[in-house]
């Protein structure tokens, strides 16, 4: 199959466009390699693709509405797997219209493309952030998600809801995938798990929020991949042909017992930082997957200190720590 996949140099991308390409669909991976983390990262991960003669590289903003009509008109696509998007909760108090242009605007051109030559099914990634900080846990997709607590979160409900227009009103095949917490890898920069590696490793402090108080359903990448394309290969049928799915490893781990875990890989102590919640942070995330399970006979399940274990390996290899 052709799939385009948008994102292709971000940390879910990569992952899910290498694991495309070994079961041998052909590629076209679309980024934009924004600077908001490292870009040396981005080339890298894209090395890891571009060994592979199915994958092709198109280097675009998918805020242009031009540059993504051209490559739909080039190409007649099986599937688009989206998932280019402006990350990141904190960030968006900083940079808000960041956030506007790559998810609200972004997405709404991928919706027109997908429009005007329709695929035979586009998969997005929304996320857990949509929740909100709902009390009711585990968090399930029947929950009504009104009431975001950041832009990065109401963006993410928003391409919900754009994506079920879309999809009443043209009968194209739309799937959401909230996504929890996701670590491994080859992971972004900006998240605890790098954060905190390169803390432990340096000898500098972490910032633990909320006083350490904090529950989080850590996902590894490679359940987070599986799922993807499980999903991406399943478009739905119903009228309208939407669907909404949790990912997650439906096994919340307080804050503490994951920085004892890392330190077990690193081999090393962190020293801690006691830290305020931050605005837009939740105090737990924790999925339930019964409809995922229900629909593709797989639910993420790699235990944290097996998937930390991998990560820490690829941390000292790919930073060159000893």
């Amino acid at each position: 199959m052709k799939i385009l996949v948008t994102g292709v140099a971000g940390f879910i991308g990569m992952h899910c466009a290498k694991r495309l390409l070994a079961r041998g669909d052909e590629i076209i991976g679309v980024d934009n390699l924004s600077n908001y983390y490292s870009v040396a990262l981005k080339r890298d991960r894209l090395g890891q693709l571009e060994r592979d003669k199915g994958f092709r590289f198109l280097h675009l903003d998918i805020t242009s509405p031009e540059g993504l009509a051209r490559t739909f008109a080039e190409t007649r696509l099986a599937a688009v797997l989206h998932l280019a998007a402006q990350p990141g909760v904190r960030y968006s108090l900083e940079n808000p219209q960041a956030y506007v242009q790559a998810n609200l605007v972004g997405f709404a051109n991928v919706l027109e493309a997908c429009r005007h030559r329709p695929p035979g099914h586009l998969v997005f990634a929304s996320s857990s952030s949509v929740y909100g900080d709902n009390p009711r846990l585990p968090w399930s997709e029947a929950e009504r998600v009104d009431h975001p607590i950041s832009l990065y979160a109401a963006t993410k409900k928003s391409n919900e809801l754009m994506a079920h227009a879309y999809a009443q009103l043209y009968g194209l095949p739309m799937t959401g995938l909230r996504y929890f917490t996701v670590y491994g890898p080859w992971g972004r920069p900006d998240m605890s798990p790098m954060l905190f590696a390169r803390a432990i490793m340096e000898g500098r402090p972490i910032q633990v929020f909320n006083n350490g108080d904090m529950r989080r359903d850590f996902t590894y990448i490679d359940d987070i991949v599986e799922g993807t394309l499980r999903v991406l290969d399943l478009p739905p049928s119903d009228r309208p042909p939407y669907r909404i799915y949790n990912i997650g490893n439906h096994q919340p781990v307080a804050l503490t017992d994951y920085i004892a875990a890392l330190e077990r890989c690193l081999g090393r102590k962190a020293i801690t930082e006691p830290r305020p919640m931050q605005p837009g942070d939740v105090k737990a995330t924790y999925a339930d997957t019964a409809a995922l399970a229900a629909a593709i006979g797989f639910e993420p399940s790699t235990p944290l200190d097996d998937g930390l274990a991998r990560f820490a390996k690829w941390f000292r290899e790919y930073y060159g720590f000893a």
